[in-house]
């Protein structure tokens, strides 16, 4: 296959073997938007399915270090570590902040955002029941480090 593309339209995954091992981190976040009962049912684990904050805290760490099984081109990463935070803001939103480390030679940032919308999500499964008109929000990377390409923060 000389000279041809052996992959669909080009498709592949990148070769990162020549890049230098580094210290890569991200952090992402997301948020869930919620009748102000919901949340109020959350902040007190009230809810038939139990405790949605340690939910949400295991799903972020189940899909980062899973991410490769979900994004086609991603590669599997020994992850260092995988935090999850769960809060509030204001009456109605469910705040989702996530951040993973790992010693690499590729970024992590696909591995945080998967665990923000991963937590996000386990809380909207665990009151769908009760409240249909819930919506996530504004899944986004925060901020990287390491790798060749530099530091990014959003602004």
């Amino acid at each position: 296959m000389s000279g041809m593309n052996s992959t669909p339209h080009g498709i592949r995954m990148i070769d990162v073997g020549g890049k230098p091992v580094t210290l890569r981190t991200a952090r992402a976040t997301a948020r869930l938007r919620a009748r102000p009962e919901t949340i109020r049912r959350i902040r007190a684990g009230e809810l038939e399915k139990g405790d949605a904050i340690a939910t949400a805290r295991l799903a972020a760490i189940m899909a980062a270090k899973r991410t490769s099984d979900i994004v086609p081109l991603c590669h599997p990463l020994p992850l260092d570590s995988v935090e999850a935070s769960i809060g509030f803001e204001g009456a109605d939103t469910v705040a989702v902040e996530t951040t993973v480390r790992a010693t690499a030679r590729t970024g992590v940032e696909m591995e945080a955002l998967a665990a923000a919308a991963a937590a996000a999500l386990a809380i909207y499964d665990m009151c769908k029941s009760i409240d249909p008109d819930m919506q996530v929000e504004r899944i986004r990377l925060e901020e990287k480090t390491g790798g060749i390409r530099g530091d990014y923060r959003r602004a």
